[in-house]
């Protein structure tokens, strides 16, 4: 029998009641670990000296990025001053073809400073990301549509988008959506309430080391 050819694919690809199986006498192996540090290159939603760093490679075409929108959102407000949230753009243009002209409309919308307001609206509709539907989002968010319709042309605003799949595809990442917390690879994307745990975990591992460092400077 041949084996199955290795093409990347998106999660959508996957079955809902996909999880990732484990032989019970085989040690998982160590997540795969963020390649590029956060920056302040990066779309950062949150408090900034949150404990914890929620890495999110997306795409606004991905239909199980826009179902993990509405939790995020609540994960961040129930988690607030504990986990901040980095937008990284992974766009699949051989399964998305809007994709790509999307995570420019995203950067054009951030010249404005209005990332974030047009990250959730294309999140709100992702089977509406042709241009004229990008148009009406700008609108709605409230941006200089003049201004944006121009951004949206300027092919510079590739640059970040590059940077973001080259550092994805460096940390081994090839199907959206893919979480990293604190530089660690969450094994299931679809598993929010492990990614809860996972936040917390990491969470508790910080207030250790601080009050660690706190009690050997009072010595």
């Amino acid at each position: 029998m041949n084996p199955m050819p290795m093409t990347p694919t998106t999660e959508d690809d996957r079955p809902d009641g996909w999880r990732p199986l484990f032989h019970p006498t085989t040690p998982p192996l160590a997540p795969p670990t963020l390649a590029e540090p956060v920056t302040a290159a990066d779309h950062v939603r949150g408090d900034a000296n949150a404990l914890v760093s929620l890495v999110e490679y997306a795409d606004f075409e991905c239909l199980n990025c826009a179902r993990a929108f509405p939790a995020l959102t609540t994960l961040l407000d129930t988690l607030r001053g504990t986990v901040r949230l980095v937008f990284r753009h992974f766009p699949l243009t051989w399964d998305h073809p809007s994709s790509a002209l999307a995570a420019r409309a995203a950067e054009a919308a951030s010249r404005q400073g209005k990332f974030w307001e047009m990250h959730d609206e294309l999140f709100r509709n992702p089977g509406m990301l042709h241009r004229d539907a990008l148009h009406a989002h700008a609108a709605s968010v409230g941006l200089d549509i003049g201004r944006f319709s121009e951004d949206l042309d300027d092919r510079t605003l590739e640059a970040a988008i590059e940077r973001d799949l080259a550092s994805g595809r460096e940390s081994g990442v090839h199907s959206t959506p893919t979480f990293f917390v604190d530089g660690s690879r969450l094994p299931n994307p679809r598993d929010f309430e492990g990614l809860r745990d996972a936040i917390l975990q990491a969470a508790v591992q910080h207030t250790e080391r601080l009050l660690r460092s706190g009690r050997q400077e009072g010595r």
